[in-house]
C-alpha cells in the first residue's frame, strides 16, 4: 500500500511541475493568439473558482461552472492531453460551453470581474464582436 501512495504522490509531483513549467514558458511567449491559447486553460480554471464562490451566481451557473472546472482538472479526456495542438481542444469546448450557459444567467460584469486574462477573449468566446 505504501508503494502505491508513493507512486501517486510522485505522479502527482510531476504533474504539478510539468504544469508550472508550462506556465512559465506560456508567460515568455510574445503577445497574440498563441499567449492566449497558451493562457485560456488557466484562466479558466481561475474563473471557475471566482465564480464558484460569488453568490449574485445562480445555482444552476455555479453547478455548470463547477462541473466544466472537474472537466478540465480531470486526467479523463475524451481526446489525451499529450497530443499537440487538440490535446486540450475538449477541455477548450467544455468550458466554452459552459461559460456561454452562464453567461446566459450571470450579469456580464459579474464574468468580466471573475475573468483573469484579457477581457475581449472572454468576449469572443461568449459570441459578442471585440
Amino acid at each position: 500500500m505504501r508503494n502505491w501512495l508513493v507512486g501517486l504522490a510522485v505522479a502527482v509531483g510531476v504533474m504539478v511541475l510539468t504544469w508550472a513549467l508550462l506556465t512559465v514558458l506560456a508567460r515568455r511567449l510574445p503577445p497574440g493568439l498563441l499567449r492566449d491559447l497558451a493562457g485560456f486553460v488557466p484562466a479558466c480554471v481561475t474563473a471557475v473558482r471566482r465564480l464558484r464562490r460569488d453568490p449574485r451566481v445562480p445555482r444552476s451557473a455555479r453547478v455548470a461552472v463547477v462541473l466544466a472546472g472537474l472537466w478540465v482538472a480531470s486526467p479523463i479526456d475524451l481526446i489525451p492531453e499529450f497530443l499537440p495542438v487538440i490535446g486540450p481542444l475538449d477541455d477548450v469546448v467544455v468550458v466554452a460551453i459552459a461559460l456561454r450557459y452562464a453567461a446566459r444567467r450571470v450579469p456580464r460584469e459579474v464574468l468580466l470581474e471573475a475573468w483573469p486574462g484579457d477581457p475581449r477573449l472572454l468576449l469572443r468566446l461568449l459570441g459578442e464582436a471585440t
